[in-house]
C-alpha cells in the first residue's frame, strides 16, 4: 500500500476585479467603437439606462462637468493622485481600477440576509455626468470627422453583374457568372483558377459544370469594364489594358516588355531589356511611361467602392486640442455617447423585495436584481475611469510635446517613449500602450494618431538628443531629391546624414528606409 503525503505550497497570484477587466477593455476601444459597445451593454443589462437624473442635472447646472484640461495647469497634483489610487500594477492593470465598493458588492451577493439600507446608502454616488462637451468644428451628430469623399454610385460588383445582361449567356450561365463575380477581390482580381472555381461551385452551390464552360464564362467576364478586371495577376491585368489601347510602336513595345520580360522589368534591370529588344533608351522610357499610367487595381476605377469602404477610412478623433491665444485646451471627444445611470425602477424593485420576510423566490429575485445593478455600476465606473485615464494620458503627451502643439513643426517633436508618459501619469506602461493604440487627436494642424508623437532618440555630432523622426524626415527628403538615374545606396545615404551631423550605421539607415517603405537603390532607378 502506497503512502500519500500532503504538502503545503504558497503561491502569489494576481486577479483582476470586474472593474479592472471592464476598464482594460474600454481603454482599447477607440471613440468610433465605444457607442456600439455601450448599446450592447444597454441591451444586455436592463438595470443600465441612458439619460440623466436629478443628481446629474444638478451637477451640470453647478458647473461640475470637468470636460476640459489645460496644458499649463497642474491639475494632477499629489493630493489628487492619492485620491485616485495612482500606483501602477505589475500585472499591466493599475491599482486605481479597483472599485472601492466591489468588495461590498461581492459580500452582499454571498449574504443570504440582504439589507437594502446597507446596500444602497445616501453617501454613495452611483451615477456620473457623462455627456458631450464638444466645441466648434463638430457636426450635427457631435462627432468630429475628417472630410471623406462619399459617393452614391454603384459598386464594382453591381456594375459587373449589370454587364452580364449585355452578353449572350443563358440563364444558367448568368447565374454562374454572378457567382464568379462574387469571387472577385477588393482590388478587382479573380485569383481562383478555373479548376478551383469548378470545385467551389460544386461544393457551395451543388452545380456541376465543365472546365471548358467555366473558362468561357470567366473569359467573357474579363472582357467587361473596367479593363483588367477579373485578371489572375498583375501581368495579365496590365496586358489586358494595353491591348485595348490604340496600337502603335510605344504600346507594342510596352506589351512585349510585359509579356516577355515581366520579371526582369519588376526587378528594374532595364539595361538588359533594352539590349534584348534592341531599342533606344528614349523608346524604352516612353514604353515604361505607358506602363506606369496603367491601373494596377481595376476596382479603384470605380468610385462606388467608396460607399462600402468609407467606414474604414473615416477617422473620428478621440481628443481635440485647441490653441486659444497660446493656451492649449484639451477636450475629450464624447461624440454621440449617451449619459448613463442605474435604473431607478430596478432600485425600487430591490427595495420592495428586501422588505419583510423573503421567500426563496424573493431571494432569487433579489440576487438577480443586485447582479444587474452591480454590472451597471461597474460598467459606468469603467467608462468614467476610461475617460479619466484618456484625459490624463493625453494631457501628459500635450505637455511633453507642447512646442509641437503650438507650432506644428515636426522638427520640434521631442524624443518620447511610453515610459516617459507612464512616469508622468503614474500609470503602467501597458496602460499607456492601450491608450495610444488606435487613438487619434485633432489639432489645428490636422488629425494625428497618438503613436505619431512617440519616437526614439539619438545623439547628434553636437551631443544634442534628437528624435529619430527628424532623421527619417531628412532621409525622405534626400531620397526624393536624388537623381533617379543614379539613386543613392545605403552607404551614400550614410555619408549624406554624416554631413548633416548624424552619425548612423549603415544597418540603421537600412532599417529606417524599410520602415518608411523606401525600396533599395536598384529598385528606385528610373
Amino acid at each position: 500500500m502506497q503512502s500519500t503525503s500532503l504538502t503545503q505550497q504558497q503561491k502569489l497570484q494576481t486577479k483582476l476585479s470586474p472593474t479592472q477587466i471592464q476598464v482594460i477593455r474600454m481603454l482599447e476601444l477607440p471613440s468610433v467603437e465605444l457607442p456600439q459597445r455601450i448599446n450592447e451593454e444597454l441591451q444586455e443589462n436592463p438595470a443600465l439606462e441612458e439619460g440623466s437624473d436629478e443628481k446629474e442635472q444638478w451637477a451640470a447646472e453647478n458647473g461640475q462637468d470637468g470636460g476640459e484640461a489645460r496644458a499649463d495647469e497642474g491639475q494632477w497634483g499629489d493630493e489628487d493622485r492619492s485620491e485616485r489610487g495612482e500606483e501602477g500594477a505589475d500585472s499591466g492593470a493599475d491599482d486605481r481600477y479597483e472599485d472601492a465598493g466591489s468588495d461590498r458588492y461581492e459580500d452582499a451577493l454571498q449574504n443570504e440576509d440582504f439589507n437594502y439600507e446597507q446596500y444602497v446608502s445616501d453617501d454613495e454616488t452611483p451615477e456620473y455626468m457623462y455627456r458631450s462637451s464638444n466645441g466648434q468644428g463638430a457636426d450635427d451628430g457631435g462627432q468630429w470627422t475628417t472630410d471623406i469623399p462619399v459617393t452614391g454610385g454603384a459598386s464594382l460588383l453591381e456594375e459587373l453583374k449589370a454587364q452580364i445582361y449585355l452578353t449572350k449567356m443563358t440563364k444558367p450561365q448568368r447565374h454562374i457568372a454572378k457567382w464568379v463575380i462574387g469571387n472577385i477581390d477588393d482590388d478587382g482580381y479573380l485569383r481562383r483558377t478555373v479548376e478551383q472555381l469548378v470545385d467551389d461551385l460544386s461544393f457551395q452551390e451543388g452545380l456541376v459544370v465543365s472546365d471548358e464552360e467555366m473558362a468561357d464564362i470567366v473569359r467573357q467576364i474579363k472582357e467587361f469594364d473596367p479593363a483588367g478586371v477579373a485578371s489572375a495577376n498583375l501581368q495579365e491585368c496590365l496586358l489586358t489594358q494595353l491591348r485595348r489601347k490604340t496600337q502603335d510602336e510605344t504600346t507594342l513595345l510596352a506589351e512585349r516588355i510585359l509579356e516577355k520580360h515581366f520579371e526582369t522589368f519588376t526587378k528594374h534591370h532595364f539595361n538588359k531589356i533594352i539590349q534584348r529588344e534592341g531599342c533606344s533608351e528614349e523608346a524604352f522610357q516612353a514604353a515604361v511611361d505607358e506602363i506606369l499610367h496603367l491601373n494596377q487595381k481595376p476596382a479603384n476605377a470605380f468610385t462606388g467602392n467608396v460607399v462600402y469602404e468609407s467606414h474604414r477610412s473615416t477617422i473620428i478623433p478621440d481628443f481635440i486640442v485647441e490653441n486659444r491665444d497660446g493656451e492649449l485646451i484639451l477636450t475629450l471627444n464624447t461624440g454621440d455617447i449617451p449619459e448613463l445611470h442605474v435604473s431607478k425602477e430596478y432600485s425600487s424593485m430591490l427595495e420592495h423585495y428586501s422588505k419583510g420576510k423573503q421567500t426563496n423566490a424573493d431571494k432569487e429575485a433579489v440576487k438577480f436584481i443586485r447582479s444587474k445593478i452591480d454590472a451597471a455600476r461597474w460598467f459606468i465606473d469603467a467608462i468614467r475611469q476610461r475617460n479619466e485615464t484618456l484625459t490624463r494620458t493625453m494631457t501628459s503627451i500635450m505637455q511633453f510635446q507642447q512646442e509641437w502643439f503650438q507650432e506644428g513643426d515636426e522638427g520640434s517633436l521631442k524624443p518620447m517613449i511610453l515610459q516617459d508618459i507612464a512616469e508622468r501619469t503614474g500609470y503602467d506602461v501597458s496602460t499607456i500602450s492601450r491608450v495610444s493604440n488606435s487613438k487619434y487627436v485633432q489639432t489645428q494642424f490636422g488629425i494625428y494618431p497618438l503613436k505619431y508623437f512617440f519616437s526614439e532618440s539619438m545623439t547628434n555630432a553636437q551631443g544634442e538628443e534628437v528624435s529619430t523622426r527628424e532623421i527619417k524626415r531628412l532621409l525622405q527628403e534626400t531620397v526624393s531629391q536624388e537623381d533617379k538615374s543614379k539613386p543613392l545606396n545605403d552607404d551614400q545615404l550614410v555619408e549624406v546624414l554624416e554631413k548633416e551631423g548624424y552619425v548612423i550605421a549603415r544597418r540603421t539607415v537600412a532599417k529606417y528606409r524599410e520602415q518608411m517603405g523606401i525600396p533599395v537603390a536598384r529598385l528606385r532607378k528610373r
